[in-house]
């Protein structure tokens, strides 16, 4: 009767997991290679271009405004309250935790810290170049603007460039930059890409950035993913560095923590019994007392004195005759059998 099943999907991942941990020997790690330098000069000129485009006050500007006076809350009400939700993939808090959560889950599994170290070192350089160039260029909201067609910059702002948008291209698209082969990477680039377009046209529908203000936010993390593997060497020796910390205080650790050898103490209550040993010349007999330390060793109590030897080296011996114990009356002489005595007289 066979009894064997065949596993389902479910069967197969929970037998994934229940695995050991272990490193992958070979980890795909991205290069900045020419294509991606081409690319970082690429997204930085478009990053450049839209600055200066909204500084000049140039078409974009007007399009902006357009795009507010259309009012696409009220165009489509009917999904407001979708993208109430669907906004919250790019706010810095709520997707830091669960992308935090789950890297840290690959690290444990990878024996390596590189996914949360790229993981902080990203945050760290968003939270740099975006909340400078928000506080640099202070530009209002559409919410908050004073003149119909002006850009509005230098207003003590803090709304350019989109930090939602840029947020979401940085949190979702470091899952891609650190998958471990080329196939999921392009999966993954595909989503972050469509989780941080969609994030980025949320907040114009809503109301709460202008569109060159998401164009900006889009160029801005997309400079943070591309410039991730000139800091693949500074991680690598964080790493080494931490992983070295960690040893060195595990054997400091071990070495405090490890249980000293307690001398044996001395019988208690005992007293001290003094043997006299003779002296040569008459002198008076020096006394020992019989718990010092001899240099000659006694054999057990138990063992009568003499060499021994071990059982298997002794000579077996057969006993001569019957082993049957001897009669307790065998001296006594039987009945009507001539006594031995001798005979008085001669």
């Amino acid at each position: 009767m066979r009894t064997e099943r065949n596993l389902t999907r479910l069967d197969r991942v929970f037998a994934r997991l229940d695995r050991e941990p272990e490193r992958p020997a070979h980890l795909d790690v991205p290069r900045m290679s020419r294509h991606r330098v081409v690319l970082f000069g690429a997204t930085l000129a478009f990053y450049l271009a839209i600055v200066v485009a909204v500084l000049v006050t140039s078409w974009l500007v007007r399009f902006d405004w357009q795009v507010m006076f259309f009012r696409p809350y009220q165009q489509w009400p009917e999904i407001h309250a979708f993208l109430d939700y669907w906004v919250v993939l790019g706010q810095r808090g709520p997707t830091a935790v669960m992308v935090a959560a789950w890297l840290g889950w690959r690290s444990w599994r990878q024996h390596t810290l590189r996914p949360l170290l790229m993981f902080g070192t990203a945050l760290l350089l968003l939270n740099v170049t975006v909340g400078a160039a928000k506080i640099g260029m202070g530009r209002l909201g559409p919410h908050y603007a004073t003149v119909i067609g002006s850009n509005e910059m230098w207003q003590d702002g803090d709304i350019f460039p989109s930090g939602h948008t840029a947020n979401a291209v940085v949190t979702w698209g470091i899952l891609a930059y650190l998958a471990s082969t080329p196939r999921t990477r392009r999966y993954l680039s595909a989503l972050s890409a469509v989780v941080s377009l969609s994030v980025g046209l949320t907040t114009v529908y809503l109301g709460t950035h202008w569109l060159s203000d998401v164009f900006l936010g889009w160029a801005a993390g997309l400079l943070i993913l591309l410039a991730l593997p000139w800091f693949e060497p500074l991680i690598t020796r964080v790493e080494a560095v931490i992983f070295r910390v960690r040893e060195a205080w595990r054997d400091r650790r071990a070495g405090t923590t490890a249980p000293a050898p307690e001398p044996v103490p001395a019988p208690v209550g005992v007293p001290a019994i003094v043997q006299q040993r003779p002296s040569a010349g008459g002198e008076a007999p020096a006394r020992e007392p019989v718990g010092a330390a001899r240099t000659t060793t006694r054999p057990p109590a138990y063992l009568a004195p003499g060499p021994h030897t071990a059982r298997s080296e002794r000579t077996p011996v057969t006993p001569a005759g019957s082993r049957r114990p001897p009669h307790p009356h065998a001296d006594r002489v039987p009945r009507g059998a001539a006594s031995a005595r001798p005979m008085a007289g001669g």
